[in-house]
C-alpha cells in the first residue's frame, strides 16, 4: 500500500472568538487547512458549511442614499457594513460567510492597505475569515468606486 502524496486535509472548527460572539460553534462553517501548510492571515484557504446560502451582488461602498465614501478605506469599510446588511436580511451572520471575492481597481492601493483593510474588516465583521479572492480590474460599472466585494455565505440548518 502506497502513502498519498501532498498534503492531507484537516477541517478546523471556528476560532474561539467566532464561538464566543455566538455563545456556541453554531455557525456551522468550519475552515479546511491542509495539513503541513501554513496559516494564512486574514483569509482561508477553503471552507465546508452545510445550509441555507445567502449570496450578495457585487456590493461597493456607497450609502443608502448611493453616495460613495471619498477614500478606498472608508469604501471598504462601507461595502463590507452593506454586505453585513444585505447578510441580515437573508438571515445570516458575518461567521457564516465562507467566501469573499474583492475586485480593485488598483492593487497597489490595496497592497499598500493591509493595516487599515484588516482593522477596517474586524471592526464590521469581526475575526472571521472566509476564502477569499482578490482581483484588479480596468473598472468598475460605478466609475468612482475603487473596490466591489462578492459574498457567500452559509446559514445552518
Amino acid at each position: 500500500m502506497t502513502s498519498p502524496k501532498g498534503p492531507t486535509l484537516t477541517v478546523v472548527p471556528g476560532t474561539k472568538s467566532d464561538s464566543a460572539k455566538t455563545g456556541s460553534d453554531t455557525s456551522g462553517v468550519r475552515v479546511l487547512q491542509p495539513s503541513g501548510w501554513p496559516k494564512p492571515k486574514g483569509y482561508a484557504n477553503g471552507m465546508t458549511a452545510d445550509g441555507r446560502i445567502v449570496v450578495t451582488g457585487g456590493v461597493i461602498g456607497w450609502d443608502a442614499q448611493e453616495k460613495l465614501q471619498s477614500d478606498f478605506i472608508g469604501q471598504v469599510r462601507q461595502a463590507l457594513q452593506n454586505i453585513k446588511d444585505i447578510l441580515a436580511e437573508g438571515g445570516a451572520r458575518p461567521e457564516h460567510l465562507v467566501r469573499l471575492t474583492w475586485y480593485v481597481v488598483d492593487i497597489e492601493e490595496y497592497m499598500g492597505s493591509l493595516k487599515e483593510l484588516g482593522k477596517a474588516y474586524r471592526d464590521v465583521l469581526g475575526a472571521h475569515y472566509p476564502a477569499m479572492a482578490l482581483v484588479q480590474v480596468v473598472r468598475l460599472v460605478e466609475r468612482a468606486a475603487r473596490v466591489e466585494i462578492e459574498a457567500t455565505a452559509v446559514v445552518p440548518r
